[in-house]
């Protein structure tokens, strides 16, 4: 499976079917949706799905509620839109995905909560969204989209899920926030403070017969 990054929170999975997750307006929209099977949604932000392109795309799309709704008031056709909820499991375009998860992580105490559903595809490749999910006891993630910036975000709560997680490789995503220089700092923090190693897009994601051990996994 090889993971692209199409800006922002957007990554467009291609192994058994090309899967998009999160074509949000400060993404690459109309290249992550050409030729894609399916869209996951782990949100209803608008930098993580621009919904008049994913509604006039007539992709299959898995979200939240909100998600959904937000679609069908759109004009999505009902029939390929599917709510998702955390603890699911599905196969999206012929790969499995885990949903994962249930809230976007809090900006504020008087801010308002929404939904926010990540996705574990194919045992290896992890979108969180805007949440530190956790992940399914035994998880071997490979490659985890390592959110960077954000009003949500902080460099020490990033590093504490990244460690929890335990993956190979790390992908930086939600950066459209910050500066190179940001982006950079994020992660030397986490390269320095994690067991992982700090990779860039797009990434070969392999099998568990093909994973080099790892002290300490």
């Amino acid at each position: 499976m090889i993971v692209e990054r199409r800006g922002h929170s957007c990554v467009v999975l291609r192994g058994a079917g090309t899967l998009v997750i999160d074509p949000g307006h400060w993404s690459q929209v109309g290249p992550a949706l050409d030729g894609a099977d399916a869209v996951l949604v782990t949100h209803e932000h608008p930098d993580h799905v621009d919904v008049a392109a994913v509604a006039a795309s007539g992709l299959a799309v898995w979200g939240p509620a909100p998600v959904v709704a937000l679609l069908a008031e759109a004009g999505a056709d009902p029939d390929v839109l599917h709510t998702v909820t955390g603890g699911d499991q599905l196969v999206v375009a012929g790969v499995p995905v885990q949903a994962l998860g249930e809230w976007h992580e809090p900006v504020h105490r008087e801010a308002p909560r929404f939904a926010n559903v990540g996705y574990l595809v194919a045992d290896r490749v992890l979108h969180p969204g805007d949440a530190y999910v956790a992940v399914p006891p035994g998880a071997q993630v490979d490659l985890a989209c390592v959110p960077v910036s954000g009003p949500w975000v902080r460099t020490g709560d990033v590093v504490d899920w990244v460690r929890q997680v335990r993956p190979a490789r790390v992908v930086a995503v939600h950066d459209a926030l910050a500066s190179p220089a940001g982006v950079a700092l994020a992660l030397q923090w986490i390269e320095r403070l994690c067991d992982v190693e700090i990779v860039e897009a797009p990434v070969n994601v392999v099998g568990e017969e093909n994973r080099a051990d790892r002290p300490g996994r």
